[in-house]
Formats: structure tokens, sequence, C-alpha cells
């Protein structure tokens, strides 16, 4: 038996203005055939489960293309012309195939694509032909389409955000692979999809409001004839016609099994939307709350989510925390012209800085500073234990850290980088229990990571290209009715196959 491996991800911002080119994913995984396994088969997300799983059975595994990039806008039509034409390529060149694991992040939108996910999965699919089985994992923020849906035999989403169960997913996904050619099983999927999109800072399934539909999914595997079910919170940042929430069951061979289940999944998905409405703190209401706890204390920059696509230079939060002196702090900005200033002024140079709010004026004005150049770096760091994303090799380009007078410690960078690792610290000699505050760019993502430290999370609703706000979000494509955007929407069983 020999299975093929393909992976393409990458979640896509259609509010950001930073188009996603070939350069972005060369800069983040780009590889053919065998040199993948060398770089994932140990990595913490699917494609290290893909091969796990095939390996624990005895069967072989052909890599065959991966590509990945840091979330970021719209995906150029140049540039997924590109991607596809290498995957059929290499697809072509591997020779005989029994089964195909795919690894599609499910927001996946490229200029002239809404649905890209959904046409290289059926350009797969119309490759291999119907009789080779194609089964594959999601991003639990996937927006599900029919087209993904009729291109698979079977799909599995993470059922952790944080994403910390990626492998154990890519694991499952291989199982099922295994299994299916074997003549074991049949897999029959099937999904509905409320009209419910979930509010981005209720999506982490660690905390209660989420826990009950976890466990109705749970409790689900336990019938005889479920092979899988999975929850997709669903992307907010893509204003598809696909964007939401769903739900996807597959079971051995029955249908009706299938359809009945995924109904009643979304209808408890459904029952439970008012929890799923977002709760919004202000950047001053935060501060004020600061100002009475005990540090650290992690303050979620959800305006700025660099993992949802953002600019990573927002300052509305930053400026705020700068202006009224609340220190120790640390944050982390995007931008290469500071690290250039810093560098050619050398550590411990005074230097005045105009620091991020440079990519759109999106995410606040650039922020005046008086500073003293602490060190410059090359921007490398790993993360070897399980944390969002999967991630062990990580490279923020050339590094200048910086403080100032008013206690701020800024961590400006030349690339775009999202903190999922406290390795992003510590490798460069910070230690982040020092810090009273700690602003880290996201939402969910950068808890798995800093609980180690912090006693207090508190989510910002500050402004930018995902603000968890989706009544600011200007969309013309999304779906319509859409609770809670429009709070007058009924359930409806829209049914994926």
């Amino acid at each position: 038996m020999r299975i093929g491996i393909i992976a393409l991800l990458h979640e896509s911002n259609t509010f950001s203005h930073q188009p996603t080119t070939l350069e972005s994913f060369r800069q983040s995984l780009l590889l053919s055939g065998e040199p993948i396994r060398a770089a994932l088969a140990n990595a913490h997300h699917e494609v290290g489960g893909f091969f796990a799983g095939l390996e624990e059975s005895g069967v072989e595994s052909a890599p065959i293309f991966a590509a990945r990039a840091l979330p970021s806008g719209p995906i150029t039509a140049e540039t997924f012309d590109c991607l596809q034409q290498q995957m059929l390529t290499t697809l072509e060149a591997a020779g005989t195939l029994d089964g195909l694991l795919v690894a599609p992040h499910g927001a996946t939108v490229s200029e002239n694509l809404p649905d890209a996910d959904g046409r290289w999965l059926s350009i797969l699919r119309s490759a291999v032909g119907p009789s080779v089985p194609m089964i594959g994992t999601l991003d639990a923020h996937a927006n599900l389409s029919p087209q993904m849906v009729a291109a698979c035999d079977a799909l599995v989403a993470y059922r952790t955000n944080p994403h910390l169960d990626q492998r154990a997913r890519g694991i499952d996904a291989a199982r099922l692979m295994v299994r299916t050619v074997r003549g074991e099983i049949r897999p029959t999927m099937s999904a509905v999809m409320p009209p419910l999109a979930i509010s981005i800072d209720r999506q982490c399934t660690d905390e209660p409001h989420l826990q009950p539909l976890y466990e109705a999914a749970d409790a689900q595997l336990s019938q005889p004839g479920v092979l899988s079910n999975s929850i997709l919170l669903g992307f907010p940042y893509a204003d598809v016609a696909e964007m939401g929430s769903a739900v996807i069951v597959v079971t051995d061979g029955d249908r009706d099994l299938a359809r009945k289940l995924s109904r009643e999944l979304a209808e408890a998905m459904w029952e439970m939307r008012d929890r799923f409405v977002g709760e919004f703190i202000s950047a001053e209401e935060a501060l004020d709350r600061c100002l009475t706890m005990n540090g650290p204390i992690c303050l979620l920059d959800m305006g700025d989510n660099v993992g949802g696509g953002s600019a990573a230079d927002g300052t509305e939060l930053l400026g705020a925390i700068h202006h009224q002196q609340i220190s120790p702090s640390f944050g982390c900005v995007y931008d290469p012209e500071a690290v250039t200033a810093c560098e050619r002024a050398g550590p411990e140079a005074r230097i005045r800085l105009q620091v991020g709010g440079k990519t759109d004026r999106l995410h606040g004005d650039p922020l005046d500073i008086e500073a003293t150049v602490q060190s410059l770096h090359d921007g490398r760091f790993d993360e070897q234990r399980p944390r969002h994303g999967g991630i062990t090799e990580f490279d923020q380009g050339r590094t200048a850290i910086v403080t100032t007078d008013a206690g701020l410690t800024l961590m400006l960078t030349s690339l775009r980088m999202v903190p999922f690792s406290l390795s992003q610290l510590t490798s460069f000699g910070l230690n982040p229990a020092r810090f009273r505050v700690l602003v880290a760019k996201g939402v969910n993502a950068p808890i798995a990571a800093y609980r180690e430290v912090c006693r207090e999370f508190i989510r910002v609703n500050t402004g930018g290209s995902t603000c968890a706000d989706m009544t600011r979000l200007p969309y013309h494509c999304r779906r319509r009715p859409l609770f809670p955007l429009e709070r007058d929407a009924t359930f409806t069983d829209e049914l994926r196959s």
C-alpha cells in the first residue's frame, strides 16, 4: 500500500491589504517530494500526523507537495496557478498511489477563486479518479464548501483551539485511510452549515460556553457505525459565500445515519447560538483592569491578530500602554524600517523612532518613541512543544529589541510573526515573567504558550483587519441571513452531501 501526501495551508484574510505571493510561501514552506519528510515528519501538525499514522500501520508514505504561508491577504492568481501546477506535476511524477491524504486549511482564498481549497481538491480528485480514496484534515476555522466535501471521502477537523491536536487529527485521517484501502470501512460523509457565524473571541474550546457542543460531538462517536465527526467554527475574515460554522459526520457506509447525526449536531450548535456572540472590551477598559490586577497579564490585541492575517504593526493598544506608562510591558511589532534604523544605531544607542502603523490605515498611526537599543538578532527560534499551528522552526527576520523610558519593551521584526511561542522572547534574552503586561497580537492561539506565565488574559477589541466585532467588517459576499449579523435568521439544514 502506498499513500500520497499533499498539503496547501493558508488562512486568507480578504480584508487584508497584503497579498500572498510565491515569496510568502518560500519564506515559510514550499517543498516537493522527500524533503517534505525531513521537514515535517516530526512536526506537531497534521502532516506530521499523516507520516506517523501511516508508519504505525506499516504503510508506505509518498510525500508529494507541501506549501504553507503565514496568514495574510488572498493568494495572487499567478501564485495560486503556480502552486496548483507544481502540485499536479509532482503528483504525476509520484507514480501509482492507493490513496491520497490531503491537508487543506479550509479558509484559503485566491484573487479569482473565493473557494481556493475546493478548487485544488477538485483538481486532485479529477487527477486521481473516483476510485482512489482522498481523506483530509481541516483547520477548525475552515469555511466549509460543497466542493471540499464532494472532492473528499472524509474530512477530519481539529477539535481544539488553540490548535494543539493537529498531529492527532492527522493520525486519525491516516488510520481512516489505511482501513479504507484495506476494505475494512467505506467512509460516507454528510455536512450541515447552519446560518451561524461564531465570534472569534468565543472560539476558544477550553472555555465553558463551547464545551457542551464538543461533548455532544463526543457522544456521537460512541454510536455504532460512526467513524468521525467535526465542528467547524468558521473564519470570519474571509468574505466568501461559505463563511460561517459547519459540522461534519463520517459514517461507515451509512448515509442516512451521517445525515441524521450531522443535522442533530448542527441543531445543537444552533440552539447554543447566543453563547457564541462576541463580548467586547475596549483598550481603555482593558488598561483600567490591568491597573487593578497583579501581573503578568496578557492583553490579546484582537484587531491585529497576526494568525488571522493582520498587518502585525498595529499601534492602538501598544500606544495606549506607552502613553499611560504601564510598565514593565512588552509587545512585538513588524517594522523593517525601524529594525534597519536600530542596526545603524547599534546596541545601547539612544534612538528616536516611528514604530508601526505603516502597512495600512486600519491598525493605527506610527508610534513616536525615544528608546534604547537593547540588542540585535537574526530572528530565528525554535519551539519543541506542541503549540498552536504545530510549527517547530520560526524566522521573524532581522530583529531589534528596544526599551522606551516609559518601560515599554518592543521587539521589532523585519518579517511578520505570530505570537505562538514564548521562545520568541526567551531565545532573545527576555524573561516574559518579569513583565507586568504582555501584548500578544492574537485572540485564542497565543494562550497555549502564554498561560505558562500569565495569570490573566484580556481580549481587547481593537480596530484592524481582524476586528473581532463582525458588525464593523465590510462584508459583500458572505451568505445571508447569518446570525448574529441578522438576528432574525432561522435554522436551515443546508446539506453538503
